[in-house]
């Protein structure tokens, strides 16, 4: 498929911009971008970018504010989107490459966003190709109820990651040479799950302080949540408890990735 990447220019790309947001999150969504700040934030150093087919319509997007963070120049890439039948296709990186080459020439070298820790797709994507890392957990970072179906029943918990788009580990993530975990951390305990099953141990059970520890996810968070959103809230609160307690303890996640054999997803966490 042809695809053309360029900053959003007209009144009619911010239109595009904010109508794929509402297919994205849902036409109720309240936390839509409105057109004057996609085109104010690039006026300021930031990136809103789309991809658009060879029928020039906006097929994907990304935008981000750029700031300072730290006493550094940083931008913090609030949103990305890939219009639903086209998802699973590699946009997503190219946007988040194009985005990555626009700041680098504006003198920026860190990029800040957030994620739903429980989205696998999400966790490979960051962690595993573009090789951003986690840098804290946030318990309802956004609001509660934002009108959209992707957020219902499971709050806003979010992972912050940093993406230091000028270091050699970036660029031998993207090239796809950066080490990846691999079934070799299987001897690691899970402890949020039961050992050779996936049922989700008591909230209130002790967790172990060990050198290494596995926090699962789930290998499609959606598809739980729309068969049973009882099930999904409790994955929820079970893996808040384990990254907020050890993260708290000083463990960092060394990386995410899924067993071959099981399709079972595990971030590895390391003192």
């Amino acid at each position: 498929m042809e695809i053309k990447l360029r900053p959003l220019q007209t009144h009619a790309d911010f239109e595009a911009c904010v109508q794929l947001q509402k297919s994205t999150w849902g036409e109720t969504f309240s936390e839509c971008v409105p057109p004057a700040i996609l085109m104010i934030g690039q006026k300021i150093g930031g990136v809103c970018a789309g991809a658009f087919n060879a029928k020039d319509e906006m097929v994907g997007f990304v935008f981000g504010l750029t700031g300072i963070k730290d006493d550094r120049l940083a931008n913090w890439s609030h949103m990305l989107a890939v219009r639903n039948d086209l998802r699973g296709q590699g946009l997503g990186m190219k946007l988040k490459l194009y985005q990555r080459e626009l700041l680098l020439l504006k003198g920026v070298e860190i990029i800040y966003w957030t994620y739903d820790p429980l989205v696998a797709k999400n966790a490979h994507l960051n962690l595993n190709k573009l090789g951003a890392t986690i840098q804290e957990y946030v318990q309802d970072m956004y609001s509660e109820d934002t009108g959209s179906d992707l957020h219902r029943g499971l709050g806003m918990d979010r992972f912050i990651v940093k993406w230091s788009i000028s270091e050699k580990r970036v660029e031998q993530a993207i090239s796809g040479k950066l080490e990846r975990v691999d079934d070799s951390f299987k001897g690691i305990p899970s402890v949020n799950t039961e050992s050779g099953d996936n049922k989700l141990n008591p909230v209130e059970k002790k967790l172990p302080e060990v050198e290494a520890v596995r926090v699962e996810i789930p290998l499609n968070i959606e598809t739980i949540q729309q068969k049973d959103l009882q099930l999904a809230g409790k994955w929820r609160a079970n893996t808040r408890r384990a990254f907020t307690w050890y993260l708290a303890k000083g463990y960092k996640i060394e990386g995410f990735y899924r067993e071959k054999t099981t399709n079972r997803c595990f971030y590895v966490l390391r003192l």
